[in-house]
């Protein structure tokens, strides 16, 4: 049996579940999220926890156990605590910040790189050099996250561009030229 999948998932004060079926709903503080998962996993609220079983032990199914119990937690998480991911921009003349609703950023290009907050993400610059991404779904927050990073990807040179904080990018050397010593 999955070691994860039979873990119940307790179900903090203030957090309503609800499954219909496969598809469960979790409401709490910081939002609602409502996601519809396979059909052969059982999904049933007792007392104040959440337990995922499965049919039988085929491949599929014993997959689908650790996923399913894993997703539904994120879901429990994210309307409680929210999920961040954190951008660091690098590079002289390189910095961010917020308009309204839109997140402003001069990337050395020639214009300004503007990206609209979406439904469900709230962004953040605590910072001139610092992107902060919040919202309830995981999935979500992270796919942003990537897709602001995606306007300018940190190069291997002189390490300019947009990264997670913490990444670690690798410095390449850059060509001898002429003249240089060997």
């Amino acid at each position: 049996m999955s070691r994860i999948g039979r873990k119940p998932i307790n179900i903090p004060a203030g957090v309503d579940v609800k499954v219909n079926g496969s598809v469960v709903t979790v409401k709490g503080p910081k939002g609602t999220l409502t996601k519809e998962f396979h059909r052969n996993m059982t999904i049933a609220v007792e007392g104040n926890e959440i337990l995922v079983t499965r049919p039988n032990d085929t491949k599929e199914n014993k997959s689908l156990h650790g996923l399913t119990r894993t997703l539904i937690h994120n879901m429990v998480l994210g309307v409680t605590e929210g999920f961040k991911k954190e951008l660091e921009v690098r590079g002289v003349g390189y910095r961010v910040q917020k308009k309204g609703k839109e997140l402003v950023m001069n990337l050395g290009y020639s214009h300004q790189v503007i990206v609209p907050e979406i439904d469900g993400i709230t962004i953040e610059c605590p910072s001139a050099n610092l992107i902060t991404i919040l919202g309830p779904d995981k999935q979500q927050v992270g796919q942003f996250a990537a897709e602001v990073r995606e306007k300018r990807l940190p190069e291997p040179y002189k390490g300019k561009g947009i990264r997670y904080v913490g990444e670690f990018v690798r410095h390449k050397e850059g060509k001898a030229g002429k003249g240089a010593k060997k």
